[in-house]
């Protein structure tokens, strides 16, 4: 039931530590909840627990839940500066010079969590180039960020 999820996690270079039996999947909707709270729920619920993700034709779009219980994993990062961060939740994609750190993988077409400099989740994203080469371009494609949000209100 959690392939979805594994699957997502796992293009980031890490694997997250998830008790299946507490996973609860409604209407293509993913949700973590405890002990206690699986116990309570009916199986007619609005909301509970942590939600996780959903799926969506086929694809797994992740919830900032569980981008931030990557982050906290061994997984790919890039940590940019603070004009970069706001550029990135502002849907901009991220360009070498905003870097300042790597950690993980740096290689075309991986996926990459993306922190402040506080190691706070803003999104993730997809490597356009070598993050080793030299600049100029955009270095990471902006997949999502928390900025999302208040860009679909209108």
């Amino acid at each position: 039931m959690i392939k979805p999820i594994v699957d997502f996690v796992g293009h980031f270079g890490t694997n997250i530590m998830l008790d299946e039996s507490l996973i609860v999947k409604r209407q293509g909707l993913y949700f973590l909840l405890n002990k206690n709270l699986k116990r309570l729920a009916s199986k007619n619920f609005f909301y509970a627990g942590a939600y996780i993700g959903k799926v969506k034709d086929g694809r797994f779009f992740p919830s900032f839940n569980l981008l931030n219980f990557v982050a906290r994993e061994k997984s790919n990062k890039v940590i940019i500066d603070k004009k970069t961060e706001w550029l990135f939740i502002c849907g901009r994609d991220i360009f070498k010079q905003g870097i300042a750190n790597v950690i993980g993988s740096r290689k075309k077409d991986e996926y990459t969590l993306v922190l402040n400099s506080y190691g706070e989740c803003l999104g993730f994203g997809r490597i356009l180039r070598n993050l080793d080469g030299k600049r100029g371009g955009p270095a990471v494609e902006n997949i999502l960020d928390i900025g999302d949000f208040l860009r679909r209100e209108k």
